[in-house]
């Protein structure tokens, strides 16, 4: 084998290599971005559980101080469709922490 036949093999791994090495690290820049979306929802949808049991707590103030309900229940009109949505967001920050965990390992 000749100096130039070595040198154009050599050559040539390395462009394997390069272009193997490049596929990994999109792979890895994409699964990090995938993370990073499921992350941003999460904050997100914590984000809207805060107003949500800001709501709550506003319609609980309301039922004791201004309608002067001496107790309140959990199937009442104004809280039931309150709890609902605070149950929708938890089951959906659940889904997304559970995609976040299998991505990661």
């Amino acid at each position: 084998m000749t100096f130039s036949e070595r040198m154009r093999e050599l050559l040539d791994q390395g462009v394997a290599a390069s272009m193997e090495f490049a596929v990994k690290a999109g792979a890895k820049a994409q699964e990090l971005g995938e993370r990073g979306v499921l992350m941003l929802e999460i904050k997100q949808l914590e984000g809207q559980a805060q107003k949500v049991l800001s709501r709550l707590g506003n319609e609980t103030y309301r039922a004791f101080a201004e309608r002067d309900q001496a107790s309140i229940g959990r199937d009442a009109p104004e809280f039931k469709d309150i709890l609902a949505e605070l149950a929708t967001i938890r089951d959906a920050i659940e889904r997304k922490e559970t995609e976040l965990k299998n991505r990661t390992a």
